[in-house]
């Protein structure tokens, strides 16, 4: 792959596809278009209800799009069972570039004036596309992902791409469905407009789990 810019990003995120590397010292990207695509269906997000409570007792500070980079750096940094990540260096200039563009944004957990957990992802019309997440301190990537979903509901988005279906995300309600489905979600949701900043960025606890569960 090469010659890769932002804005031939965007039009692949369109399409269906997306850039991995294979490591995070590997110099080439190859495209992904999997037969099977995992999504996080907006309307049927399952909140346990243990994580209900933690994120009622709102024990972090809760950020956007205030240290992409480092959120970015973070997902990308080796941890214990993951001693490895397909975030390289072009990965990282190149969304950081689509951040600046404003087609991509962090949600942050802070504590203590720390980030210790967050997620990021794409923004394209009223699709959202999960890349990665992380966590220094228990259920921070949780708490994160809680509030992204809120704030995609909030704002009307129509598609939460997650790629791919891990155990972690399937017990929020991830699934997989054919490419051919998938692309006719896409292209419904690329061509709406979600407002990824209609909850307000200080938004109470209560306002953030009332938006993840309303009824569409």
């Amino acid at each position: 792959m090469s010659e890769l810019t932002a804005d031939v990003l965007l039009r692949a995120y369109a399409y269906g596809v997306f850039p991995m590397a294979e490591d995070s010292t590997s110099q080439e990207l190859f495209w992904i278009d999997p037969e099977e695509r995992g999504i996080l269906p907006l309307d049927a997000f399952h909140l346990p209800r243990r994580l209900r409570k933690t994120v009622r007792q709102n024990p972090f500070t809760i950020r956007v799009d205030t240290a992409f980079r480092q959120v970015m750096e973070a997902c990308a940094a080796s941890r214990p069972g993951r001693e490895g990540t397909w975030i390289n260096d072009q990965i990282l200039s190149l969304y950081t570039e689509l951040h600046e563009k404003g087609f991509a944004h962090s949600v942050e957990c802070w504590q203590g004036g720390k980030l210790v957990g967050g997620l990021y992802g794409v923004r394209l019309g009223a699709a959202f596309f999960g890349e990665s997440m992380f966590s220094e301190v228990k259920d921070a990537s949780k708490v994160a992902l809680v509030h992204l979903v809120a704030r995609l509901r909030h704002g009307g988005f129509l598609l939460l791409d997650t790629q791919f279906v891990t155990d972690h995300l399937a017990q929020f309600g991830a699934v997989e469905i054919p490419r051919a489905d998938y692309k006719i979600l896409l292209q419904r949701a690329v061509t709406q407009q979600g407002d990824f900043y209609s909850l307000p960025l200080d938004a109470p606890p209560e306002l953030v789990l009332q938006s993840v569960s309303q009824t569409s």
